[in-house]
């Protein structure tokens, strides 16, 4: 199809998000850190969707790309995608390239090691639990007035979450435990991210430990329940050294969850222009209307760019490297592409000319941080399970 190129400009955005702009999206090739032919490992699973065990833990399937059936396996899932835009738009923010809205749970005087949890962080942003069971000036933030208004949000009228959570809007929400339940609103992705390893070939892991105290396997040990720091020596034991973590461990091979090579990865991330256009803003006027659709098409724009400065650092031994400089494409209705000069500093500087156009017309946001404050029975929660993760308590991790 057509291809033409522009650079990043607000009336390119502006021009895209209402007129007939398709998507912004992103396509970019990736190789691992390590050069191709290297060993990257993908996200486990213990078990399928159906509740049974697989050949193995790793999210595959095939893909048809460019004709051909691919072996495809999934290295960055679209809610983990999500999480790491959210995570360098907040970072950006920290260091005060980009204004944005914030509401956070403030947990530095009790617990000083999370500090300021952000919706920005929580998994299930405004709506989580963190935030519910936390009090705006020692009101209950759900009976607050920020936190009414942010119930009662919709698609229809998002005022609110631009006003308080504009990220919501990108990435989704759904006040699923909210009052309303499962029937509570829900807010579409617009703004879909994921990497997958594309002609793929799964390895195999191994592992051992060799004990510098050479401790017999044959030695017996008295283990009380729960208390593996309290073993003791016992001729009539039932446990080995090993279950407290002494002695050798023969080598093992890991077949299910032994790490992938492939052919390249694929970065796909799409901002769906007609669902942003399905937004609404309750009684505004289409100048506002307009303008807060613009400044949210600026910051999905600069969510992608942030992430892919932030890089593909994923987990332990799989960081990814593009192939080449990525470039960004609008596509119209009619299939025409439009390829984008961007870099960083032009998507901040476009994403704060959409911030003061909003302002101009009366659509603004929080203009200081909203911060709450954990509630009693939260910080008793948090407590308790620290003194069974340090007790070693099986209940600790469920």
């Amino acid at each position: 199809m057509p291809t033409d190129s522009s650079p990043l400009s607000l009336d390119t955005i502006q021009q895209a998000v209402h007129g007939d702009g398709a998507a912004f999206r992103l396509r970019a090739r990736l190789q691992p850190a390590g050069g191709p032919g290297d060993k990257v490992f993908p996200p486990t699973y213990a078990t399928g969707q159906d509740g049974k065990k697989h050949e193995t833990r790793y999210a595959t399937e095939v893909r048809v790309i460019d004709g051909e059936r691919k072996p495809s396996v999934l290295l960055d899932s679209v809610a983990s995608q999500a999480n790491r835009m959210e995570l360098a738009l907040l970072e950006a923010r920290r260091r005060g390239e980009i204004e944005l809205p914030v509401v956070g749970v403030d947990f530095e005087a009790e617990f000083p090691d999370l500090g300021r949890i952000t919706a920005l962080e929580a998994p299930h942003r405004v709506y989580d639990a963190i935030l519910r069971d936390a009090t705006l000036d020692g009101e209950a933030f759900r009976a607050s007035e920020v936190g009414r208004r942010l119930t009662d949000a919709s698609p229809a009228d998002a005022r609110a979450m631009l006003e308080y959570c504009p990220t919501a809007l990108l990435f989704g929400a759904w006040d699923s435990t909210g009052p309303r339940g499962g029937m509570g609103h829900k807010f579409q992705r617009v703004l879909v991210s994921e990497v997958v390893a594309v002609g793929f070939a799964a390895g195999t892991a191994v592992g051992s430990r060799m004990d510098p105290l050479q401790i017999a396997a044959s030695v017996r040990l008295n283990v009380p329940k729960g208390e593996s720091d309290d073993w003791s020596v016992s001729g009539k034991g039932k446990h080995r050294p090993s279950e407290v973590n002494h002695s050798n461990i023969a080598p093992t091979r890991n077949e299910e969850a032994g790490g992938v090579t492939f052919e390249y990865a694929l970065h796909t991330a799409v901002y769906s222009l007609p669902a942003l256009r399905r937004l609404r803003f309750g009684s505004w006027d289409a100048t506002k209307t307009e303008a807060a659709h613009t400044l949210l098409g600026a910051l999905g724009v600069l969510a992608v760019v942030l992430q892919r400065r932030s890089g593909y650092d994923f987990r332990s031994r799989c960081s990814l490297i593009p192939e080449a400089p990525a470039q960004l494409e609008q596509v119209a209705a009619d299939g025409t592409i439009t390829h984008l000069e961007l870099s960083v500093d032009d998507a901040v500087g476009v994403y704060g000319q959409a911030v003061e156009a909003a302002k101009k017309v009366g659509v603004g946001w929080a203009a200081s941080d909203i911060v709450l404050q954990p509630m009693p029975k939260l910080v008793q929660l948090i407590r308790a399970s620290r003194e069974a993760l340090r007790a070693g308590s099986p209940e600790a991790e469920g």
